[in-house]
């Protein structure tokens, strides 16, 4: 019997390469792309020997050639980060509509599913509580954040020209806020700020007057969820995240209860269009996936604690 086979694009981030194990778990082959420009190979370096997978350096939004056949196109390329989108906002772009539409043009030739990592940035500052799939948001366009928010809305509304003209396979999942071992320490969000500002021993640093509310899915729930949705029939965007929600005050105070120390914060002018709150309604992915995430973020936390503390001993910080 022939594996099924999956392109995974983006697969030296942190939610690719997690991506990559759950297809190998599951049986599939994968070629890994990636242009390393947020991506490490280090998030594959355990896979250097397994048979089943390749790696291709690439960026996306060149033209995509990949002999034999292809089951699946995960599209995960893309700056996730406000740190790296700030820096780079034309790439950014450029993988949300170049990187989006050469993917979707493979998946067509190959007749492969074609499986979007949307984001909850789609609905911006929201002014619905929690965010359904069917809000349409909030964003600003041509504000500094506009390069990512609007470049993943653009390769949504691409993916949906392909299945609605050319009856391409398509899924969409809007991602909320994920985390676990593999983030990058400098990623600029919050948890890992957090956590290695705490194994520092450095004060926590909380945007405005910390209000601001955030939901934190572990990533092996967001993988059992994304393995769900590639297998359902399901065209639309689905919202994939925990719906726990937390202030960043209270969320400071359970980062230090995990590692240890004393709870010092330092508080720094909140960014520009920065959401004030962001809750995932996962009603939809409830009755059509039955799934809700099982890692509570206390556990969650912990389990990534070995992680972060290992690569931030590596830096010499500690």
């Amino acid at each position: 019997m022939t594996l099924k086979r999956a392109l995974v694009t983006g697969a030296a981030g942190f939610l690719g390469s997690h991506l990559c194990d759950r297809l190998l778990a599951e049986g599939w082959e994968v070629v890994g792309m990636d242009n390393l420009v947020t991506g490490d190979t280090a998030n594959l370096a355990h896979l250097a020997e397994v048979s089943s997978f390749a790696y291709i350096e690439q960026d996306v939004t060149l033209r995509l050639e990949i002999d034999g056949n292809l089951d699946g196109i995960f599209h995960f390329a893309c700056p996730a980060s406000p740190i790296d989108y700030l820096k780079i906002p034309i790439q950014t772009l450029k993988v949300g509509s170049l990187g989006t539409h050469n993917a979707l043009g493979l998946a067509l030739a190959k007749d492969a599913t074609f499986f979007l990592a949307s984001t909850s940035e789609c609905y911006g500052d929201p002014l619905v509580h929690p965010q359904p799939e069917d809000y349409w948001g909030n964003v600003n366009p041509v504000g500094p954040r506009g390069c990512y928010d609007e470049g993943k809305r653009f390769s949504e509304a691409l993916t949906m020209a392909y299945h609605r003209h050319h009856g391409l396979d398509t899924r969409i999942v809007r991602i909320f806020n994920t985390y676990g071992p593999r983030m990058r320490l400098d990623d600029g969000r919050v948890l890992p700020a957090f956590l290695t500002q705490a194994l520092r021993g450095e004060p926590l640093t909380i945007f405005g007057d910390g209000s601001q509310t955030r939901s934190f899915c572990f990533v092996d729930d967001l993988m059992e969820g994304i393995w769900r949705l590639f297998n359902s029939n399901e065209n639309l965007p689905v919202n994939l995240g925990n719906p726990r929600e937390m202030n960043m005050l209270e969320f400071a105070e359970k980062v230090v209860s995990v590692v240890g120390g004393e709870l010092i914060l330092e508080e720094c002018e909140l960014p520009e269009d920065d959401p004030k709150m962001r809750q995932p309604d996962i009603a939809k992915a409830r009755a059509l996936l039955d799934w809700e995430p099982k890692v509570q973020v206390e556990e969650g936390l912990a389990l990534c604690l070995d992680d972060f503390s290992r690569r931030t001993r590596a830096q010499g910080a500690v």
